[in-house]
């Protein structure tokens, strides 16, 4: 990667001349100051500028001003050497990724301590995440070149250590740690022997990582790949020999916002906040040239030419993410048969029709086919990434449409495809086979939204679509995914409550409670599971804990489907009532009306705007529904 882009984080625009009147005037201004941190979070800020930012940030959390949109995050943080420089380059980047982060920093070097004791202020009440920040001089790597039996000593007690603050952390209530692994130094004994003796300070620090991977990949704790970062800038400039000696810091502070902007997609992965359509500009961007005036054959496109060739690394870029998950949609100012020529003639292509999910080829601005997009897609416009090589079009977007990530993108389209992968906009903490399908579901959503514009009646179209609805309850082989879908779905969700897997696996285990994985096929293909219910006991009634959905099958009577299986087992379980909740978020004013739509009767309403709704059981509408139920 180019150390530059990395540095500079030139995917993000520069700051805006007047930034420093802007924070001024924020820090009087009392409305609307959320909305007008975040916007200045959005720029490519450098340390002073993340440090007077953060400085407001922390100021309106003291006073208690209120930072919404931005959702409350805390996050512990200890460390084995001084982490003093981060505070405010976390504080003030967690705002631009949508966060209003609240920290709480172990004292230097007591990283066990602080986690073990529970009257320590990293335990006062339970966090969001943990970070343990690592570096490889605070801990008992000792090289032994040569000794296989000493390097595997040094080796278990330096990954023990870090297990003993991870269990210390749980057993406080902190519900993940994030695990950075190790930047080892530039410098060498054996030069490149040091890669094959076992026992080199090289050789420890590569098994450590390893080690670490190895331990975290099973469990909800996540890893901060920070030797690959460091690597990738750069190791010499990573590491300041001068500022460990004098304070301990383990990097050059030159890369603190950098750190602290992927540690923040990190953070937002957790949260499910991860982007998840790409929407690609055509013209000078996925092709040299312009396709109305230069025609088939005169697009740059290919192998043999250098601007041809950056383009197609941008098309490999878009197909690679598209093999992860990531929906691709198009939005080009065209006439659509000429847009859609190459995709379908030009012999140098990769991307092809079959690959995009939404194809907006028409004269309309790009705000506009942007919203039609993520409404086709059933996506919201957090969701989406849009790349374009025109700066108007790109400000056009931002202004209109601030929830879509644009990269700023430079002069020279062979760091095209580059920019947008070190952008960490799609940043992932887990991978399972409906992730990788997760663009084939999505563009099968498509479909069906044109089949459904063009049938005559709904239910005519619902019955077309053969769908079949298969009930579960929560196992072993769907806890990652059930999981997974609590802790990432925000606008079809009643009471965006978040529980881990070892929560999944305690609700499974109670009798008491109704838990619920559903999946859904139809003649599109497979949706994947699309549902996740969670009913506990509260007196003689059931309260819905959880009720989820997946919001590409919205408009199929899957939530009524959904209702009348919890509402089968109430009935063999001699429950009389449904107690359901719907808390309000940010994102997810869509279900709002949900229990009102399926009969629930309104019993009140909370400070908080929480509603409760109620369904006597026996009194409940059972009706026909166009889904097979296998169970």
């Amino acid at each position: 990667m180019s150390p530059s882009i990395l540095t500079e984080l030139s995917w993000l625009p520069p700051a805006p001349d007047d930034y420093t009147a802007r924070c001024r005037r924020l820090s009087t201004d009392t409305d609307e100051l959320g909305p007008q941190v975040r916007a200045l979070a959005r720029h490519r800020l450098n340390g002073p500028q993340l440090t007077r930012l953060s400085q407001l940030i922390r100021k309106a959390q003291r006073d208690d001003r209120p930072l919404a949109p931005l959702a409350p995050y805390t996050l512990g943080l200890v460390s084995n050497a001084t982490t003093s420089l981060l505070g405010d380059a976390l504080v003030a980047s967690a705002a631009r990724h949508g966060f209003d982060l609240r920290m709480t920093e172990a004292e230097y070097g007591q990283a066990v301590q602080a986690t073990q004791d529970a009257s320590s202020p990293l335990n006062q009440r339970p966090l969001d995440a943990v970070l343990i920040s690592l570096d490889y001089r605070g801990l008992p790597l000792r090289p032994s070149p040569g000794d296989e039996q000493a390097a595997q000593k040094c080796l278990h007690a330096a990954l023990d250590h870090v297990d003993r603050i991870r269990r210390a952390a749980h057993a406080n209530g902190h519900r993940i740690c994030i695990v950075q692994n190790l930047a080892g130094p530039p410098e060498s004994l054996f030069g490149s022997y040091d890669t094959v003796l076992v026992g080199t300070l090289r050789d420890l620090i590569d098994r450590f990582n390893q080690g670490l991977a190895a331990r975290l990949k099973d469990s909800e704790d996540c890893l901060f790949d920070v030797a690959g970062l460091a690597a990738s800038v750069g190791l010499a400039d990573w590491h300041d020999p001068t500022l460990w000696n004098m304070a301990k810091l383990p990097f050059s502070p030159t890369f603190a916002p950098l750190f602290a902007d992927r540690l923040c997609s990190l953070l937002a992965a957790t949260r499910g906040k991860s982007r998840r359509c790409l929407i690609l500009d055509l013209d000078n961007t996925v092709w040299g040239g312009v396709i109305g005036d230069d025609g088939l054959k005169g697009i740059a496109i290919g192998q043999g030419d250098a601007t041809g060739e950056a383009h197609l690394a941008v098309q490999q870029a878009a197909l690679d993410l598209r093999s992860r998950g990531v929906v691709l949609a198009v939005s080009s100012k065209n006439t659509d048969a000429v847009a859609r020529g190459p995709f379908r003639e030009h012999p140098d292509m990769l991307l092809r029709e079959e690959h995009i999910a939404v194809f907006q080829a028409n004269w309309n601005d790009k705000a506009t086919n942007i919203r039609a997009i993520a409404q086709e897609l059933s996506l919201g416009l957090d969701s989406m990434v849009f790349l374009d090589d025109n700066p108007a079009e790109r400000e056009l977007v931002r202004c209109n449409l601030p929830e879509v990530a644009v990269p700023e993108l430079p002069a020279d389209p062979a760091l095209y495809a580059r920019t947008l992968l070190c952008a960490g906009y799609f940043e992932a903490i887990t991978y399972s086979t409906e992730d990788r399908q997760r663009a084939d579901f999505y563009q099968g959503n498509a479909r069906r939204a044109v089949l459904q514009q063009s049938a005559v009646d709904m239910d005519g179209y619902l019955a077309s679509l053969n769908m079949i609805m298969t009930v579960r309850p929560f196992d072993e082989l769907g806890r990652a995914r059930i999981s997974q879908l609590i802790n990432k779905s925000n606008q079809f969700n009643l009471t965006t409550r978040r529980y881990a897997e070892a929560d999944i696996e305690a609700y499974a285990a109670r009798r008491d409670c109704l838990t619920l994985q559903i999946r859904l096929e139809d003649s599109f293909g497979d949706n994947g599971m699309i549902s996740v219910v969670i009913c506990a006991p509260d007196g003689d009634d059931w309260a819905i804990d959880t009720w989820l959905m997946s919001c590409r099958v919205l408009g199929r009577k899957v939530e009524n489907a959904v209702l009348q299986e919890i509402i089968d087992a109430a009935q063999q379980r001699g429950i009389k009532r449904l107690v359901g909740r719907y808390i309000p978020t940010e994102r997810n004013a869509l279900v709002r009306d949900h229990y009102a739509s399926l009969g629930f009767q309104a019993a009140g309403a909370q400070e908080d705007g929480t509603t409760v709704w109620t369904l006597d059981v026996a009194k409940a509408v059972r009706h026909e529904l166009p889904i097979t139920i296998r169970r």
